[in-house]
């Protein structure tokens, strides 16, 4: 039986956020939210800004990161995600970034970066 396990990179210019190995991610993406398994067929997206990935590892935790843009890849046997910035969901304080959805202005970069945080919280909640 084929492994049914990828390795996972997620990072960003400042830092590596995250490696090790997955079963799962769900991505947020310009064409829409991807669900990915091993073995996926290659692909580049580009990565939605305001979205999220959600990753399930390989001992069945799941952990999520806000991600502000930036580009997916998937090869035979690994995925990069390569954001312009991302945080993991355990470090965001929600309610503040709620707060911010409210006060500012829809699609603008702190709503943005504030709707991706949201989402990554809401996704392993």
């Amino acid at each position: 039986m084929a492994d049914k396990t990828f390795r996972l990179e997620v990072v960003s210019p400042d830092s590596e956020l995250y490696s090790g190995d997955a079963t799962f991610i769900v991505a947020q993406t310009t064409v829409g939210e991807l669900g990915i398994l091993a073995g996926h067929s290659p692909l580049l997206a580009e990565l939605a800004p305001g979205g999220f990935v959600k990753v399930t590892e390989a001992s069945g935790n799941q952990t999520a990161f806000a991600v502000q843009g930036g580009f997916l890849s998937v090869t035979g046997e690994s995925i990069t995600v390569l954001a312009e910035a991302a945080q993991f969901a355990s470090e965001i304080d929600v309610a503040a970034e709620r707060a911010v959805l409210e006060s500012a202005e829809p699609g603008s970069d702190d709503y943005l970066h504030a709707k991706s945080r949201v989402r990554a919280v809401e996704a392993v909640s």
